[in-house]
């Protein structure tokens, strides 16, 4: 070690460790705000889900009385459509939640931390689905 580096040293573990704290408080509040975040989304999303859910069993129990009514084989398609308005308008109002984007919503808090954990990954963090920061360990270099 060099005078230079000696004269240094003292200083530099001076700073450190306000360095440190503030680096600290950094990812604190930047793991507290992603946390944050992502559970405002969750009723949001549970909203979602429930309605899907709920589009899609009526859908599906629609498309079921339509299949087996025997009506359906004899007249034309269209004709068979208006003898089944509760599949119709269930099957359109499933399709307009989709072009509306529900499949994105429904799991929009998935998405928020998969695209946190792309970035985090540069800097050997990474969080889980709650949006709590994981860090690991600095790779070793020899």
């Amino acid at each position: 070690m060099n005078s230079l580096e000696q004269a240094e040293a003292p200083r530099f573990q001076l700073l450190a460790p306000a360095v440190l704290n503030s680096l600290c408080l950094d990812l604190k509040a930047f793991e507290r705000r992603l946390t944050e975040y992502i559970h405002c989304l969750q009723p949001a999303t549970g909203r979602w889900r429930m309605l899907l859910i709920v589009v899609s069993v009526c859908t599906a129990t629609g498309a079921w009385n339509w299949l087996i009514d025997p009506e359906t084989q004899k007249v034309s398609f269209f004709t068979s459509l208006w003898n089944h308005p509760f599949f119709t308008i269930s099957c359109i109002t499933l399709i307009g939640l989709f072009f509306a984007g529900i499949h994105k919503r429904v799991v929009a808090p998935s998405i928020i931390a998969a695209r946190c954990r792309t970035i985090l990954a540069e800097y050997n963090m990474s969080c889980d689905d709650t949006g709590k920061l994981i860090l690991k360990p600095r790779p070793h270099v020899q």
